[in-house]
This record gives C-alpha cells, structure tokens and sequence, in this order.
C-alpha cells in the first residue's frame, strides 16, 4: 500500500493515479477517516495519561482522597473504553479504504483503457511463412496424441487438458530450461507453497479484488490455490527487517498455477490459451528503495525472458502496458507478447512488473539502510516462461510440413538430442 504520509501530502497525485488505472477508491474519504483518528487518538493519549496520573496520585493519597481517585478512574475507564472502540472501528474503516488506493502509475505509464491501448516498444524477429496449410495447436497435438483436452474436461471440467507423450517432455523442458537461464544469472532457487494464506495473497496486492479469480479450499483450511509463484516468493520474507549486505534478493521458483478465468466464458475456448491449471518459472527481485535501482532491475528481467525467447527462435514484442490495464499495486509493466498464427497475432506470455514499495508495504517486508533506519524494500517480477503458451508458440511456429515440429537446439539437450518430435503426419487437406 502507500505510505499514508505519502497520501496525504500528495493527495491529487494519488487520485489522478487511480483515475489513469481506471481504479475506484476514495482517497477523500481515507484522508477524513484519518483525520477523525487522529483527533481521536490524542484524546486516547490523553485519557491514557490522566489514568497513568492517577495511580501515581494513588500512591500518595489519603484513605479520603483515595475513594475519590478510584471514582474518578471508572469515569476515565469508562470513557476511554468507548473511545477506544470507536478508535479501533475508524482504523478497520480506514484499512478498508487505504487497501483499495492504488499505486502511482509511472509518468511513462501510457494512457489508456484496456490491452489494445498497449504502447509497442519493440518488436523483435520475424513471424513464419509456411509453403504448407498449417495446423493450429490443438489440431496438431490432436492428430500427434500429444494434447487431450476431452480427458482434461472428463478429469476437471473445462478449461483443462492432459499432455501427453513428447508435449509432456518439451513442457518439462522449456520449464528447465528457464530455471537454467535464471541460475547462470545468479538466482536463488526456491519450491515454495502453492497453497497459501490470505495474508500473502493480501500482502502482493492480489486481494482485496482479486477473489473471485482465485481458488480457495472451504472452512477446515481457508488457503488458497495461487496463481504464480510470485505471491509466496514476494511473502516468503514477510515481517522481517532484512541486512542491507544481503540485497538485492533474486529468486526463481518453477511452480504449478491455478486461476478460475472468472468472466471469461465464451473466450479463447479452444486449445491451451486460456487454461485454469499450468506450470511456470518465475523471477523475482526485492531490493533497496531506490528508484534508479528498481529501473535497472526492470529492464533486466525484462531482458531475462527475452533471452530465452531468443533461444526458441520465437518472433515477440513488448509492449508498455497502459493505465487501464496496469494492476492496482503496479508502478509499471511491460508485457512480452509471442507470435501465435492461429490467433493471426500476438499474445501475451509475459508480464515484468515494478512495484516500488507497494508490495512491501502490505507485507512488512523492511531492510536497515546504511544509517540505520529502517525501511520498505523494492519490489519486482516477471515470467520467465509459463509452459501452455509458451507450446501453443513452439509447436505453431515451428511446425513441419510433414506434422513433425522442429526443435531449437537450445532445448535438445532436455529431449534425448533429437532435432524434431513427433511422427510424419499426411499433408492437410
């Protein structure tokens, strides 16, 4: 969340923020509560002081002057216990508000509304020309046994699917050959819970908000299934003051996902785009507050996926991400987006967020500066490579004529060697 200082000082920057997101909350509303509380507070303050008096007075009093101090102090509890409670009602109120106040956009942070008002920043490759009649993903998988979405819905209802065979194997490998990449650049590795609490689901932005897209057991546990590694990795040091010689923090965590595509029926129905279950590596910095720092950070784990994107052979762009499709916690995002043919475009497959101290904030996750005071860290993320999109891009675009799919050579290694997979299909009709 931001720093309620920070609110109040900058309050129309605040709400023009929020209205560049297209977020509502009531930054007004906050800033009355929380001047109701500390007016309230200092009575608090007050009455807590006259109760400390009075024992002292107890003390010293006279067997006459006693029982009159001892009426005096069930006045003064009394009073302060109702005040108290008021007090404790208003700061509930406030945290409700204060919850739903969004992050400042970056001023480079485009205007916009939804994904297509995302501004291109780069655009790198070339897409495919096939000399054949191409299949899509789903058709491909089919005709190859590799993909069975009829068990998957039998198994889980829609939505789901099963790999199978030489597509099981180059899921797995994509997926190490991320966690590869992030190791050389000198990530720590971590398998973190994918069931969790709600407090790290509180703490990385994604409730309150995001309830209904999440996965939650009923009441003998109360976890939740989370949707990226992101949130236990980002909570894993939570209510701790960390040294400043041991920032920056870079993890990466392979886990599997699960998100319920609440209002999304009807939409990218057919294949693995749009899935409540997959797998993917994730990357994520906590840092020093310093802006200039998380900047730098950005850009490279923006240029950590874009590198394993370069060792597929994948044609992508990036994209800056707009007001209206920027996250409540978000400073910025830029989105990677891969060439899929049978979508005649681009879809997104990565997200590298900013968050500043937002995150960090909502989790008490602190480190000690080098004077000595203790402070929010920097928070950052982005994919690495998620694996149901990452094998819609790899078996469109790099399909062979005769229904086999080629293989970059960065991935052979994990396939037995093997240049291609898949057995020689009759030419499409």
């Amino acid at each position: 969340m931001l720093d309620l200082k920070f609110i109040r000082a900058n309050a129309e920057l605040v709400k023009q923020g929020a209205l560049k997101k297209r977020v509502e909350c009531d930054v007004d509303g906050l800033l009355r509560l929380d001047e109701e509380r500390r007016a309230l507070g200092q009575q608090v303050d007050g009455l807590r002081a006259r109760q400390k008096n009075a024992g002292k007075e107890m003390a010293k009093a006279t067997p006459a002057e006693r029982a009159r101090i001892l009426a005096e102090q069930k006045t003064l509890k009394d009073e302060l216990g109702g005040l108290e409670q008021r007090l404790a009602a208003l700061e509930k109120a406030m945290t409700e508000l204060h919850l739903r106040v969004p992050n400042v956009p970056a001023a480079a942070v485009p205007e916009g509304k939804t994904d297509a008002d995302n501004v291109e920043l780069e655009r790198v490759g070339r897409p495919p020309v096939f000399d054949f009649s191409p299949r899509d993903h789903g058709e491909l998988g089919l005709a190859q046994d590799w993909l069975d979405v009829e068990a998957g819905a039998r198994l889980a209802g829609s939505r789901n699917y099963v790999l199978k065979g030489d597509l099981a194997l180059l899921e797995d490998a994509v997926l190490r050959l991320a966690m590869e990449h992030m190791l050389a650049k000198g990530f720590v590795p971590l398998s973190v819970p994918t069931l969790v609490r709600y407090e790290p689901l509180l703490g990385t932005g994604y409730f309150p908000g995001g309830e209904e897209q999440t996965y939650r057991t009923d009441a003998r546990d109360e976890l939740y299934l989370v949707g990226t590694a992101e949130v236990p990795v980002t909570a894993l040091h939570a209510g701790e003051i960390l040294d400043l010689k041991d920032l920056p923090k870079l993890y990466v965590a392979r886990s599997a996902c699960y998100r319920r595509e609440a209002g999304t029926y009807g939409k990218d129905t057919r294949g693995i785009f749009r899935v409540h279950q997959f797998q993917k590596v994730e990357q994520v910095v906590i840092d020093v507050a310093d802006e200039a720092k998380s900047v730098v950070h950005h850009q490279a784990i923006l240029q950590n996926s874009k590198e394993v994107l370069d060792m597929l052979g994948l044609h992508y762009r990036v994209v800056n991400v707009c007001g209206g499709d920027l996250g409540v916690p978000h400073v910025q995002k830029f989105d990677i987006e891969t060439w899929m043919p049978f979508r005649n475009g681009f879809g997104e497959t990565h997200s590298a967020s900013r968050f500043h101290d937002y995150q960090a904030r909502r989790l008490d996750l602190r480190y000690r500066d080098a004077e000595g005071k203790v402070r929010a860290c920097h928070t950052l993320n982005n994919t690495v490579a998620a694996s149901t999109r990452m094998l819609i891009a790899l078996l469109e675009n790099h399909q062979q004529a005769d229904g086999t799919v080629w293989l970059p050579e960065a991935l052979r290694r994990f396939m037995g060697g093997r240049e291609r997979i898949g057995r020689k299909l009759a030419a499409k009709g």
